[in-house]
């Protein structure tokens, strides 16, 4: 899983800004029971990026995007596959 920091700097560099905010919400429940690694399933999604954009505007949204696709990418997954919708799309789509 890319770490803060290298969230930060992706985003930094595509975006020129690093959004940290963004990146703590994404993964606000890693690590913690009863979640774990699997909390991506809660907001790495379609889904999570329409908050994202609610809460901090359109940029903010890419950034979340940006985060995600690099997560889901340690799973497996593949730009060629869905990108997952919501919680229950994420899980049918066998992801964590």
């Amino acid at each position: 899983m890319p770490s803060f920091a290298e969230h930060c700097a992706e985003t930094t560099a595509a975006l020129a800004q690093p959004f940290e905010q963004v990146h703590r919400w994404l993964d606000e429940f890693a690590g913690k029971p009863p979640y774990g690694m699997r909390h991506r399933k809660l907001r790495h999604h379609l889904a999570g990026i329409e908050q994202v954009r609610k809460l901090w505007g359109e940029q903010a949204a890419t950034a979340a995007r940006l985060h995600i696709i690099a997560d889901l990418k340690q799973e497996g997954w593949t730009q060629d596959q869905p990108f997952p919708r919501d919680e229950q799309h994420y899980k049918a789509m066998g992801l964590f």
